[in-house]
């Protein structure tokens, strides 16, 4: 053979894999998710894991209403992540999605399309048939996304069998002494037509009148004795502020603090009764001259009576309005006297109720939808929003108002309708959270439900930390839960109240049983269709009124572990203990999900359905501005999907700290594409190096590799340690970063650096190129499932060329051995000095007396501990720098020569040598490859 005839470089290694180096991932990720669900990939998993501990992260059932958003991919896409990884840490790792699926936002859907004035059986069928769609539709979503699971057995709050769950659960809680009715003011919204529950509410600004208006004192002799005053010389008025205007006509008290001290200031029109604190800042609000004539404290004020300010104007309004004395009154702002409208707020009720008010006596005229009902005087009629400017015209008119400004200020809203509520008097039924008595109580709790939860919390891991505070706090602050709602589509209080006396049948524990057995077999349908009679009989059927309340959808949710950990799906989770290991949802998920499931679980059980809670934060543009589809920033997975695929929307997650707020918009997913592209180029030249590999047949013991490749796979297993201590506390976006450098830095930079004349030059079967495919095949391995949990489409399609034919995700972390820290701290200290080297290799290309790397030879100087560490790497110290000839001699501080190489280059490995053409059949080869190719083949000790 002559040299002419020779193509040398078909006579290298060179890599080779049908692992594309286009992802190509639009089209191809569909036929993954087709073939996870046609192979029953999610069983498969269960199959491999049969017998292994188990993980539970239970769903937070997002609402089966609507197309999927940005926000529901974050949050599906973070448990993926988080039941993958502990799949692959060898957990029998379970994941059952969940819908909720009753409610109002699905009534509000199913009215605007029907109308307002459908029956309660015409709604609820609509309403079954319209989640069941939406749920179809989210589902094929949440597939799209990569997401594995029981997609086969989601649970479905809407199932029978969860809906008999839930009213079961309901009865245990009621057993624990939990439930009382009362009334009380609830948080009301009139879109809604129902109470809500404290989960459902929001703050934001709005704009309000505030009012002072003057109360005229019915009794001035006493009025003065309180002062000290033998008389009053005009007429006396108690002034309230207030921002609520539509509360005034329903007035029934004024309130003072007893500590405080008030003061009776004389102006040109009449006495005012303010505190004395705001005197001053009175005066000037109301543009009027005054002086102070007494002073005296709230306690002496106290049972004082005035009059209604709409007294003398209509006879509706002839009514007394006497002093309480209470704490909630002080002299922030305003004037330091509160009106009272007990059934519009909860300081006023219970004052009110306190002072011997009769809940007959307590007015409560707005009505369930926001206007006044007919009859009520002045402004029957009129909704309260509507009826403020009248309000203020007739106070001003009848002389007894002193001011009105407009402010903006933060006051709670609907969460669903994003409207202004307000608190309404009504009878509902309450969950109870400090002592006192429920009814039909059976096995009372030993501590109230406020301890118990407190406690619990304390128990509860938090991810991120600062979750704890955030829930404590809620839970210490709360008011009772009302969990009674005035809709149709939802689980039902299987209640009958007798009709004069309202008290609950005796045989009411008897029928939630029995309503339990009927919706277990046919929805919550069947038990709006049994009549009281049947329930009760002929006998009592006459006296008394079933109930048409539901359980508001926080309960729904919020019992799931009792109805669908510890019974749907109680097979799976049977062996699980008492707890969830995880429950994962965004932040504001502490008012709500947590929060619900937290009473409902410590109500049941004494305890916190959960060991852990994660919380994530909300999806925003790159400026910060939560993505919303009224300002046009938003990302629609589905888009993404279609253009870049999911498996970048699952990077971009991985690689966002979700304990704040999650940036995205088309510039970050355009970086977190060339992530990717050099994540699987990394993966692809790895690959590429062991397709002609077999490990069972060509495998190097680990002890036999040559030193370079055993560093590189305790370097692996370093980095596997650190990775996986990031996993085990649901941490991603540090494994993201951490396998950007890896792939970059250890591997890119160096090590496949160092690796490629190894892996090209030498004998195919050689122990030196064997050596090396060991250490990247176990690095291929390992870095399959490091990735898995976040690529996980990228992870199967490799596994797929190179795996056993099962799912990545069947398979373990490998194990990697314990670190050698004495090769790591060597390797440490000679990538440093290879570093220098570069630098200086660079500092003379750039000034054009060298090309590429192999046209130099250098010299190191060295210190002697340094000398002693080159020295250890022999002749082969010119691999691990990339240069056709590299020495150390020694000296007082490191630094690097550089000279072009006198050498010709070799047609082949491209090293610059002498021994080119010593074999006169191959002129244009080295010495090296001559060998490599048709003799012994060099041999390679450490590089």
């Amino acid at each position: 053979m002559t040299d002419k005839a020779t193509d040398y470089r078909a006579t290298l290694n060179l890599p080779d894999t049908p692992f594309p180096m286009r992802g190509d991932l639009p089209k191809r990720e569909p036929g993954w998710v087709k073939q996870w669900n046609d192979e029953g990939t999610y069983k498969r998993l269960r199959e491999a894991r049969c017998g292994a501990p188990k993980f539970i992260l239970h769903d937070g059932p997002p609402y089966a209403n609507g197309q999927i958003h940005m926000g529901h991919a974050v949050n599906k896409i973070l448990k993926d992540m988080i039941v993958k990884s502990k799949q692959l840490d060898g957990f029998d790792a379970l994941y059952v999605p969940g819908w909720d699926c009753h409610g109002l936002p699905i009534e509000n859907a199913i009215e605007k399309k029907y109308g307002r004035n459908l029956s309660r059986d015409e709604m609820q069928a609509k309403s079954r048939a319209y989640a069941t769609e939406q749920i179809a539709q989210q589902m094929t979503d949440f597939q799209r996304l990569g997401v594995l699971g029981e997609w086969d057995h989601p649970y479905k709050t809407m199932d029978f069998a969860n809906e008999a769950g839930e009213l079961r659960a309901f009865k245990r809680v009621i057993e624990r002494g939990f439930v009382y009715r009362g009334l009380k003011p609830v948080y009301w919204c009139f879109d809604c037509g129902s109470s809500l529950a404290e989960f459902e509410i929001e703050y934001a600004d709005k704009k309000s009148q505030t009012l002072d208006v003057a109360f005229k004192s019915h009794e001035p002799a006493k009025l003065a004795a309180a002062f000290g005053l033998p008389s009053l010389s005009k007429d006396a008025f108690a002034v309230i502020w207030t921002t609520t205007a539509w509360t005034i006509p329903a007035n029934q008290a004024i309130n003072l603090n007893p500590e405080l001290p008030y003061a009776l200031v004389d102006t040109p029109r009449g006495l005012f009764l303010v505190a004395e604190a705001l005197v001053e800042a009175c005066l000037k609000r109301w543009n009027l001259e005054g002086s102070v004539l007494a002073t005296t404290k709230g306690e002496k004020l106290g049972g004082l009576a005035f009059e209604h300010p709409l007294y003398d104007v209509d006879a509706g309004y002839r009514r007394l309005s006497p002093v309480y004395l209470a704490d909630y009154a002080t002299a922030d702002d305003g004037t330091g006297l509160v009106h009272s409208a007990p059934a519009y707020g909860v300081d006023d009720f219970n004052s009110c109720v306190s002072h011997g008010v009769t809940y007959d006596d307590i007015l409560n005229p707005v009505q369930g939808n926001g206007a006044y009902a007919p009859e009520f005087p002045l402004f029957g009629g009129q909704h309260i929003w509507k009826a403020v400017p009248v309000i203020i015209q007739a106070l001003e008119d009848a002389g007894r108002l002193l001011h009105t400004t407009t402010i903006t200020h933060s006051y709670p809203h609907c969460w669903r309708h994003k409207t202004p509520v307000i608190y309404r008097a009504a009878a509902q039924w309450f969950i109870r959270m400090d002592e006192g008595e429920g009814v039909f109580t059976k096995d009372k709790a030993p501590k109230t439900l406020r301890q118990t939860a407190l406690e619990a919390i304390e128990q509860t891991s938090f991810y991120p930390e600062n979750g704890k505070a955030r829930l404590h706090d809620m839970i210490a602050n709360r008011p009772d839960w009302c969990i009674s709602r005035q809709r149709s589509w939802g689980v039902p209080i299987p209640f009958f109240l007798h009709k004069d006396s309202g008290e609950l049948h005796p045989r009411t524990m008897e029928i939630l049983d029995q309503a339990a057995d009927i919706v277990e077999k046919g929805g919550i349908e069947a038990w709006s269709r049994v009549t009281t009679e049947e329930i009760l009989g002929a006998a009592d059927a006459p006296s008394y009124t079933k109930s048409t309340d539901i359980l508001e959808v926080w309960f729904d949710s919020g019992s799931t572990f009792f109805h669908v950990l510890r019974g749907t799906h109680a097979p799976q989770f049977h062996e699980t203990g008492p707890e969830a290991d995880l429950y994962l949802e965004g932040h504001d998920q502490h008012r709500g999900w947590f929060h619900s499931s937290l009473l409902l679980a410590c109500a049941l059980e004494g305890r916190a359905p959960y060991k852990g809670l994660l919380t994530h934060g909300f999806t925003v543009d790159s400026q910060g501005r939560k993505m919303s589809k009224s300002l046009g920033n938003g990302i629609d997975p589905q888009e993404v999907n279609k253009k870049l695929g999911a498996e970048i929307i699952r990077l971009w997650v991985a690689a966002s700290d979700y304990s704040g707020d999650i940036a995205g918009d088309q510039k970050i997913l355009d970086r977190v594409v060339d992530a990717y592209r050099r994540i699987r180029n990394t993966l692809r030249f790895l690959m590429a190096n062991t397709s002609d590999f077999d490990i069972a047949k060509d495998g190097v013991p680990l002890d036999q590799l040559l030193e370079v490749d055993r560093y590189a796979l305790s370097r692996a297993a370093q980095f596997q340690a650190e990775i996986l201590a990031h996993y085990k506390v649901y941490e991603f976006h540090p494994v993201v970063a951490k396998l950007q450098v890896y792939c970059s830095e250890d591997l890119g930079a160096f090590y496949l650096d160092v690796l490629k004349d190894r892996l090209y030059t030498t004998a195919p079967k050689s122990l030196a190129r064997r050596s090396a495919q060991t250490a990247v095949w176990h690095i291929t391995q390992a870095m399959l499932r490091w990735m898995a949990p976040f690529l996980s489409f990228t992870a199967e399609e490799a596994w797929g060329f190179i795996g056993n034919g099962q799912s990545i995700f069947t398979q373990q972390y490998c194990d990697l051995g314990s670190p050698d820290e004495a090769l790591l701290a060597k390797w440490t200290r000679v990538r440093e000095v290879r570093d220098l080297v570069m630098k200086n290799i660079e500092t003379v290309r750039t000034a054009g007396q060298v090309g590429a790397s192999l046209q130099a030879e250098i010299v190191i100087t060295a210190p002697a501990a340094d000398l002693d560490l080159l020295a250890s790497l022999g002749d082969d110290l010119k691999f691990v720098t990339i240069t056709s000839a590299a020495s150390a001699v020694v000296g007082d501080a490191l630094s690097v020569a550089v000279t072009p190489s006198a050498g010709t280059k070799c047609e082949r490995c491209w090293h610059y040598r002498d021994d080119v053409g010593v074999d006169p059949a191959h002129p244009t080869i080295c010495g090296r490859c001559t060998s490599n190719l048709f003799g012994a083949g060099e041999t390679r000790t450490v590089a």
